[in-house]
């Protein structure tokens, strides 16, 4: 099955990928089907205790990526080791990245507003994963013609003009546009191109004697969080469930 998959659907090699990317998008989805009828007490499904301790699901996620991870290292990746070896580590990677918020802040922000970062990690993995299988390669050189390997200054220089614009993007707080644009080169060139945002590295060196760059940066990017924050917000809520309400504020912080 797998060898006739290679010959007549996907391109030779990309087998394990591909395995990788079903089986992680897989396991998001049912953790998080499973997580949310535990939370509405729903099902045969409870939390993993061991001694008082909750034992959340990136604990054997970081075991099975770590074993699939090396699997995969050690085995062949056209035989069957390898296409188990990366279902595992795609098993392993979706439980990890499901609980994504909690590593980051060392809190079980999984059903808080912070919460929602786990899921915005997990679709931009699926996303990139599924632009190299579609043919995408890192720093734009998929398009390069054999004459033009050969010519090592012509992929060098293809990188580093690439990696260049990715760079300048994530300085001007474009996290997501830099990230694809690693993947595919003319999303990092509008982000390079594009004014930055508020705050960030390039608006602080760049717009701090430009009272008028500063306000049309400004302006810009509250359009933008106004346009599409809440849409994004409804996306996640859907695909992860939504959060919990959180604490009431007075003016000074205090709750």
């Amino acid at each position: 099955m797998g060898h006739w998959l290679q010959r007549n659907i996907i391109e030779p090699g990309k087998l394990p990928l591909l395995l990788a990317l079903g089986a992680f998008v897989l396991t998001f989805v049912v953790t998080r089907v499973i997580t949310r009828l535990i939370r509405a007490g729903k099902g045969p499904f409870g939390n993993v205790e061991a001694g008082g301790l909750h034992i959340h699901h990136v604990v054997p996620g970081v075991l099975l990526t770590v074993v699939g991870g090396f699997a995969s290292v050690a085995s062949d990746r056209h035989g069957f080791g390898g296409a188990l070896a990366a279902v595992l580590f795609g098993i392993g990677a979706g439980l990890v990245l499901d609980e994504f918020a909690l590593i980051l802040h060392l809190d079980d922000v999984y059903w808080s507003a912070e919460g929602r970062k786990s899921v915005e990690v997990v679709v931009l993995t699926a996303a990139l994963v599924g632009l190299v299988l579609a043919g995408f390669s890192p720093f734009g050189v998929n398009g390069t013609s054999q004459q033009e390997l050969q010519g090592r200054s012509t992929v060098i220089s293809g990188v580093v003009v690439n990696f260049l614009f990715s760079v300048i993007s994530l300085s001007k707080g474009k996290t997501r546009v830099a990230v694809f644009g690693v993947i595919v080169p003319l999303i990092a060139l509008v982000g390079a191109l594009r004014l930055a945002r508020p705050g960030s590295p390039w608006a602080r060196r760049f717009y701090g004697h430009r009272p008028r760059a500063r306000a049309k940066a400004a302006l810009r990017a509250y359009r933008h969080d106004r346009r599409w924050t809440r849409p994004r917000r409804v996306l996640q809520d859907w695909i992860g469930g939504k959060p919990d309400p959180g604490p009431a504020r007075l003016p000074d912080g205090r709750r």
